[in-house]
């Protein structure tokens, strides 16, 4: 994610993975469809830990605030570059990579899905009240994780990103 999808190099790809470039061929076809399962794996790994916290005890808003808590960690986490692969890289090359743009919003719908099933159970327990809609709501926890993955990636800090998203969750979940 340092270099993003156009700058990484096939050698810098081998070397990352430990294979000649030979191998990186026949294990994946080609630079784009190893993008498109890092971003399928990256995803999967991402979905696990969301809906873990989904199925957590707790008020929907504590969930949330464990939600966004948790992807700030990720997107400031040294050593790694800041910020998230769908925002740093995949909306990037998505005009001119239909395949990455397509498991992008895969990934985002999916993302999207089990939190709108969060608001669900939260509108049916009487914790919030039905408008706006599940959806709705599911949608801007997605706009801010969004945001809050672009800020990481332009440098702003872990407490900044924080206090912004904690500002956030009244809005979602009121």
């Amino acid at each position: 994610m340092e270099k993003g999808f156009s700058a990484a190099s096939l050698d810098d790809l081998a070397a990352a993975a430990g294979l000649n470039r030979p191998s990186l061929y026949a294990a994946f076809g080609n630079k784009e469809q190893l993008y498109i399962h890092v971003l399928r794996h990256y995803g999967a790994r991402i979905l696990t830990a969301l809906n873990g916290v989904l199925r957590d005890a707790g008020l929907i808003e504590q969930r949330i605030r464990r939600v966004f808590i948790g992807a700030i960690n990720l997107y400031t986490a040294p050593p790694h570059p800041p910020g998230c692969l769908i925002v740093g890289t995949a909306a990037a090359e998505s005009p001119t990579h239909p395949d990455i743009a397509s498991a992008a919003r895969d990934l985002i719908d999916t993302m999207e899905q089990a939190l709108e099933r969060a608001f669900e159970e939260a509108v049916a327990n009487r914790e919030i009240g039905a408008e706006p809609s599940p959806a709705t709501r599911a949608q801007l926890v997605g706009a801010v994780l969004h945001t809050l993955a672009f800020r990481a990636r332009i440098g702003v800090e872990a407490d900044v990103l924080t206090a912004f998203a904690l500002s956030m969750i009244p809005v979602i979940c009121r």
